[in-house]
């Protein structure tokens, strides 16, 4: 069992390891490594087409965490509240958003704006206002509605485990349902909040497959990686895959080391 457990950490592994290595190679070919030379992370660095890449990733993927943030924290908490089978289709439909495969998402968000567009641009055109088309409102929408469920998913986990002793005495003492929020159910969900933040940025920012399909104009840093490989992996490109897989990975421990200081606060 050992020895089939490293067969498979090796099969998953290896190969985003040789990835890690090339992009230190001297030379000028990905698969032959001359000498070690951090060269090409400036020259990845530098590329004005890669930084802009960057910028519209890092744009798209903070502001589509936040808007899932509030959202999913509010979803979360009127959840709670639910019981019976309308809390059971609801968690139903949680899960499903998470399981079905992104290309569905991709293409059924594409198919929904266009619909949405063609409805709502002639009322615009008639009022001489600017019309709507794909770019960065289309992917910060479409990440934010998958990055929902994710948050939702995370926040009722920390709900279910929450003290409920502490809001019902907030209650016994005549404190209002806000300020039962703001002082005992905000600060014991944070560490939950945060945690969802950081997954969702995660999977907004490393996301190709749904924002292929509604990019429209605009190039994420996964549509740039992808459009340069076709014609041909240079060390640059290794070095940008490493890049973008020390930050997913920083972000994930951080997440995971949230959730777990929270648990054990709890």
């Amino acid at each position: 069992m050992r020895i089939y457990a490293l067969a498979v950490y090796l099969f998953l592994y290896l190969p985003i390891a040789i990835i890690a290595l090339f992009s230190f190679n001297a030379g000028r070919h990905a698969s032959q490594f001359t000498g070690f030379s951090v060269q090409w992370y400036g020259r990845a660095l530098s590329n004005p087409f890669v930084t802009e890449a960057l910028q519209t990733s890092f744009i798209v993927a903070l502001t589509s965490a936040l808007i899932a943030c509030v959202f999913g924290t509010m979803a979360a908490l009127a959840l709670q509240g639910m019981t019976g089978r309308v809390r059971m289709v609801a968690d139903a439909l949680i899960y499903v958003a998470v399981m079905v495969p992104g290309i569905v998402i991709g293409i059924a968000t594409l198919i929904a704006l266009v619909t949405l567009f063609g409805w709502v641009n002639p009322v615009l055109e008639g009022l001489n206002l600017p019309t709507l088309s794909m770019g960065y409102g289309s992917l910060i929408a479409a990440h934010a509605l998958f990055s929902i469920a994710l948050v939702i998913i995370i926040l009722r986990a920390r709900l279910s485990g929450m003290d409920r002793s502490l809001i019902e005495a907030s209650a016994d003492l005549y404190a209002t349902p806000m300020a039962t929020f703001r002082q005992i159910t905000l600060p014991l969900i944070a560490p939950g909040i945060l945690a969802g933040f950081l997954l969702s940025f995660t999977f907004s920012f490393d996301d190709f497959i749904i924002a292929f399909f509604v990019a429209g104009s605009e190039t994420t840093l996964p549509i740039y990686v992808f459009s340069s490989i076709r014609r041909g992996v240079t060390p640059e490109i290794n070095a940008i895959g490493t890049l973008v897989l020390a930050v997913s990975l920083g972000l994930l421990v951080v997440a995971q080391v949230i959730l777990r200081r929270g648990t054990g606060g709890r």
